[in-house]
């Protein structure tokens, strides 16, 4: 998980704004998922260094009970201690959560995964986030099969084979998105597999749209409580 801009997308233009409603609705079906009135605590894994969207680090501002967030990041984030005083913050990988097994009610990730890596890096990071998670956790990434790809805002190229894509991203002169370690887009049927193959029986999935087509995909997994 680089540490880069992950987005062309200029700070409180169209895109940011647009990426804000979007993210309003994620934080309101998460708490609807996931009363925050009934959780000791909640882990964000994968909080931005970006200070400057409208649509960063959004569950943050959203969540009413500051205390009970702990962020995680591979970026800078001791800021966000200051910005909400209460809230803890980590330095480090998601792929290997330094927490214990059941520690944290719910994990929540947003538009994170599709920056770890190939599928098992990937997958890697699932793994870790419901390890940690008690009840359960959610997990949003962009639709890869959406007709703009939102981090480099170029239409279908995407949906060409990954290899094509990439090669045609380096051409352009966009390498860091070319990099798989940067972007590694994922649609729904990738994510029922990862699940499966995990072992996680309980999950299930949310979609949003955008310009009528099917832009964000939320994966909700839940525990069995005891």
């Amino acid at each position: 998980m680089a540490v880069d801009n992950y987005t062309q997308q200029k700070a409180g233009g169209f895109v940011d704004r647009l990426a804000l409603k979007k993210r309003e609705l994620m934080y309101h079906l998460f708490s609807t998922e996931f009363p925050t009135a009934s959780l000791a605590h909640v882990l964000d894994v994968g909080i931005t260094a970006d200070k400057h969207a409208l649509s960063s680090n959004y569950f943050e501002k959203y969540f009413p009970d500051k205390h009970k967030i702990i962020a995680l990041s591979n970026q800078p984030g001791t800021f966000l201690e200051e910005i909400y005083p209460g809230l803890t913050f980590y330095q480090g990988d998601a792929r290997s959560l330094p927490f214990e097994d059941d520690s944290i009610d719910v994990v929540f990730s947003s538009a994170v995964i599709e920056h770890i890596g190939h599928y098992k890096q990937q997958q890697k990071m699932l793994a870790e986030c419901f390890r940690v998670a008690k009840r359960g956790l959610f997990i949003t990434t962009p639709n890869r099969w959406h007709p703009i790809e939102v981090h480099t805002l170029l239409p279908l190229l995407h949906w060409l084979p990954k290899s094509q894509h990439r090669l045609i991203l380096k051409k352009l002169g966009l390498s860091f998105y070319a990099d798989e370690n940067n972007l590694n887009l994922l649609d729904h049927q990738t994510l029922i597999t990862m699940c499966r193959e995990l072992g996680i029986a309980d999950f299930d999935f949310k979609f949003i749209k955008t310009f009528g087509f099917i832009s964000n995909i939320i994966l909700i997994a839940r525990k069995s409580q005891s």
